[in-house]
């Protein structure tokens, strides 16, 4: 990954760098709001934990401010290309009122939903693009005869039965409904790519769509060079299924994961290349990193298809485990931050949103709670401990671990409540549910908490007891006062992945008339929108 390690070259590395949730959703939507998701009901208390379908009316609400509402109101230019995740329609499936667009975004490229498994490979799609277009053709010719007929019928310009014109009708809705009952798989609904408002791919052709992103990117970015501007590029790799192109198929050690990171890489170049060929390279904050941990569970027979977390303990899902919710963080900003530098203080995805606030002169909301910190002391050296004395690990609405960074110590100490419970058993993830459980008879409760001190073993490998640690009560009284104290500023609101995570065919989005909606405006060379 030769251009990730030249922006770590270049930049700031925090080392110590947390995801608010181990899955994408909730990961998101506090890395856009500074806050965790549970403030803005982005959570579950039940086993979905991140939005399941595009046919759901969950999302981000309306009263929550992301780092693009205030930059948009300090005269930026807004753009998020790639996943978005966090909900698209309410009522009807045109009304996209999850749109990135009420989220302080102006131009939006990329799936409002996620990558899934019946993404990639699709190797029939082309056939099915040409049949529903025969059928549509069909649909439309019919249907016109059926108006015509009945319209001459009326005005007795001829005689025919009124059960011919009802057939006719009746062919259409049973030509509608078996062509709609052959499309159940999500591939149909849910694997699609938007320009703004349209739906220019469905489904998607997922290999092609990180090339079409990263033009998509940098025409932006040559669109707004003149003027300040907020771009969020959101990678679909190295996500699951790992669509990757012929030329980078076969190019690691490591098999498909390897070859999807590498791709991945060639894109960061050129998204850098082109910061730096537009003379923008000293005037540019570049961030990196990831929504949560390499997912563990996911393999296709002995390969591993959802990455690796190192020495940290679990994965995606694992809310309280290192390897869920330690990510990269990776900060360049040239003549600003120093090269080179490596940062060990616990920081958060949340950060980047009071961080913004403060590098585009922007304020942060008064109005409610902001978890995150700006970075910027941190960063340049002006100060060399973090703000976040506490960090607080949920797993959907359920408090799992708490992280105590003391002021006047260089211990990291790490508070376990609950535990999921791997399996099967001698596992070190949960292959048996694809993802951990948060509740019930999957976890583990701890009376007491396990500790650790994640400076000293950052594996989480070995608990410390009140024979092994002299301040075992006092970390473990410290860490339940602050609970509580974090508690107290917990608003109740609608848990949208909860309540609104549900399937509704009728906000199933559609690139033509239901049920005909596949299409492909991309076509065999894509150009990019102006």
């Amino acid at each position: 990954t030769p251009n990730i390690d030249r922006l770590a070259r270049e930049g700031v590395q925090l080392n110590h760098h947390i995801s608010a949730a181990s899955m994408c959703t909730p990961s998101r939507a506090a890395f856009l709001t500074g806050r965790y998701p549970i403030r803005s009901g982005m959570v579950s208390s039940l086993v979905g934990r991140v939005i399941i379908t595009l046919g759901a009316p969950a999302g981000l609400p309306h009263n929550e401010t992301t780092f693009a509402d205030l930059l948009k109101k300090q005269g930026y230019s807004t753009a998020v290309i790639g996943k978005w995740h966090q909900g698209l329609n309410c009522q009807s499936r045109h009304d996209q009122c999850h749109h990135p667009y009420h989220y302080g975004f102006d131009y939006f490229y990329g799936m409002p939903f996620t990558l899934i498994d019946p993404c990639w490979p699709d190797p029939s799609r082309d056939t099915e693009l040409a049949i529903e277009n025969k059928i549509w053709l069909c649909v439309q010719l019919v249907t016109i005869a059926a108006l015509t007929l009945t319209l001459a019928k009326l005005s007795g310009l001829i005689c025919l039965p009124w059960s011919l014109i009802l057939s006719m009708i009746l062919f259409i809705f049973l030509l509608g409904y078996s062509w709609f009952s052959s499309y159940t798989s999500p591939l149909y609904w849910d694997c699609l790519l938007m320009r703004e408002h349209d739906i220019t791919e469905q489904p998607m052709k997922a290999e092609r769509a990180g090339s079409i992103m990263v033009k998509e990117a940098i025409s932006f970015m040559e669109r707004h060079r003149k003027g300040p501007f907020l771009l969020v590029f959101s990678f679909l790799h190295v996500h699951v299924p790992l669509p990757t192109t012929t030329e980078f198929i076969g190019t690691s050690k490591h098999g498909l994961y390897g070859d999807n990171v590498q791709e991945m890489d060639s894109m960061v170049g050129k998204i850098l290349n082109a910061i730096d060929d537009f003379g923008l390279r000293n005037h540019t904050l570049v961030y990196f990193t990831s929504d949560h941990g390499g997912h563990l569970e996911a393999q296709v027979g002995h390969s591993q298809r959802g990455g690796w977390n190192g020495i940290y303990k679990g994965g995606k899902g694992m809310a309280g485990w290192e390897g869920g919710i330690r990510v990269p963080g990776l900060i360049r900003w040239p003549g600003r931050l120093p090269a080179g530098k490596v940062i060990e203080e616990p920081t958060s995805l949340m950060d980047v949103f009071p961080t913004l606030a403060a590098v585009s002169g922007g304020m942060v909301p008064q109005d409610r709670v902001i978890d995150g910190r700006n970075l910027m002391p941190l960063l340049q050296g002006e100060v060399q401990r973090s703000e976040h004395e506490f960090l607080f690990h949920y797993c959907g609405v359920f408090l799992h671990a708490v992280r105590w960074h003391p002021k006047d110590s260089e211990a990291v100490w790490k508070v376990h409540y609950m535990t999921p419970i791997f399996q099967p058993p001698g596992a070190q993830a949960c292959f048996e549910t694809t993802y951990c459980r948060c509740s019930g008879n999957l976890v583990t409760y701890h009376d007491p908490p396990l500790l650790f001190d994640i400076t000293e073993d950052p594996s989480e490998s070995t608990p410390l007891t009140r024979d092994t640690e002299p301040l075992f009560d006092v970390v473990i009284q410290t860490v339940a006062n602050a609970v509580r104290e974090h508690e107290k500023s917990i608003l109740p609101v609608q848990q949208q992945l909860s309540e609104l995570n549900y399937d509704n065919l009728w906000l199933k989005p559609c690139c033509g008339v239901f049920p005909f909606c596949l299409c492909d405006m991309e076509g065999s060379t894509s150009a990019v929108g102006a």
